[in-house]
Parts: C-alpha cells; sequence; structure tokens
C-alpha cells in the first residue's frame, strides 16, 4: 500500500516587510493549480498564475523591486533567484513590473533573474544563468552558465553556453534557432513535465492554492 504523505502548512508564503519603498504588506497571489513547495520562498508582491511549479529552495522577492509576475504554465526550478531593483521597470501591456516573466518559460536550476527585467513566452534560461536589465524574447534558449545583462535579445535565438552578451551589437548577432539546433525542443519537454508536477504535486505535499 503506497503511503501517503501529510499535507504541509506553507508559512514561506509571506507577505514583503513594510520600507520606505514597499510601504503596503502585500501577500502573494498564488492562482488555483500552482504549486509551492514548502521550501520555497514567494514574498510579496508577486502574482503566480496557473499551472506554475515552484520548486524547492526557489526564492521569488517582491520586497524590493515590485510587482513580480510568472506567466502560466511557466516552472521556476530548483535554486532559482528572482528579484529586483526598486528603481526601474519593464512594461507590458501597458502595465508595469520589476520582473515580468512570460507563460511556459523555464529557469532551470539556479538560475537568476534580476529586475528590471522581461521574459517572453517559451523561454528555457538554463542552469546557472543570469538575466539583469534584459528583455528577453520569444521562443529564446540561454544555455547554461550564459550571462545576459542590459540587452534586448530578439525572438527565437539562442545564446550559446558561458557566454556573457552585454552589449546590443552581440545580441543583435546571436544564432537563429533552427530545425538544426540541438535544444530546438527542450524548453517544450520540461515545460510538460513541470505542468505535471503542478498538477500532481499539491495532492501531496504542495501547497496548491491560497484563493
Amino acid at each position: 500500500m503506497q503511503a501517503v504523505l501529510p499535507r504541509i502548512n506553507n508559512y514561506s508564503v509571506i507577505p514583503n516587510p513594510i520600507t520606505s519603498f514597499t510601504p503596503q504588506r502585500i501577500m502573494p497571489f498564488v492562482s488555483s493549480g500552482a504549486a509551492i513547495h514548502p521550501q520555497a520562498s514567494v514574498i510579496g508582491n508577486v502574482v503566480i498564475s496557473p499551472e506554475v511549479n515552484v520548486a524547492p529552495f526557489a526564492s521569488i522577492r517582491g520586497d524590493e523591486g515590485t510587482p513580480i509576475y510568472v506567466g502560466r504554465g511557466t516552472n521556476i526550478q530548483d535554486g532559482v533567484v528572482i528579484h529586483g531593483l526598486k528603481e526601474g521597470r519593464v512594461k507590458h501591456n501597458n502595465a508595469e513590473y520589476s520582473v515580468y516573466i512570460g507563460n511556459n518559460t523555464s529557469l532551470a536550476h539556479q538560475a537568476q533573474v534580476h529586475g528590471p527585467a522581461k521574459i517572453g513566452n517559451n523561454v528555457f534560461a538554463g542552469m546557472q544563468s543570469f538575466i539583469y536589465k534584459s528583455e528577453i524574447g520569444d521562443n529564446v534558449v540561454i544555455e547554461p552558465a550564459a550571462k545576459v545583462i542590459g540587452v534586448k535579445i530578439p525572438a527565437n535565438r539562442y545564446v550559446p553556453a558561458g557566454e556573457v552578451i552585454k552589449t546590443q551589437d552581440q545580441a543583435d548577432k546571436l544564432p537563429v534557432i533552427d530545425d538544426n539546433y540541438v535544444n530546438k525542443d527542450l524548453n517544450h519537454e520540461v515545460v510538460e513535465v513541470n505542468k505535471e508536477f503542478a498538477h500532481s504535486y499539491p495532492s501531496n505535499y504542495y501547497i496548491s492554492s491560497f484563493n
């Protein structure tokens, strides 16, 4: 007979502290159908959309740069850090964000996103990658340990592993993803696995909804 794990209260989803730059205490909004591991940390003015999976030791801190938005079907893997400076915003659909992350995007293990930053749909940010003061177009692959600083990456490009992209000229010359690119389907596979986690883990020990 298979053991049933007990449900654990998730005290790591908490409001931000009141400061001079965040004068209102705001609780994260976690949509029904999202899964937040008890060992993850989600603080303050953060929106977590449906089918999002937030894995152990991820940190999403909406306590300085706010708000932070995580789109539907996106996965935030182990050890990922999402944070933003109190100054600086990106725009999406006439709204402003410190960090905006689109739908069906993957932030792999230990990736870091520091706002102001905007990441589009169907993006894969590889293990230990770093994104800062940048905008990432749709369908981009950022390979492991690559760094993207202060640029706009056009859609359908990839950043080779370990590369440091910090001028717009470098960004504009990045290779285009085509049928010969070995990682062209990687994000789709990762998203599908993590959507299943988001639907399955809440019945065990994740907290699936606060609303």
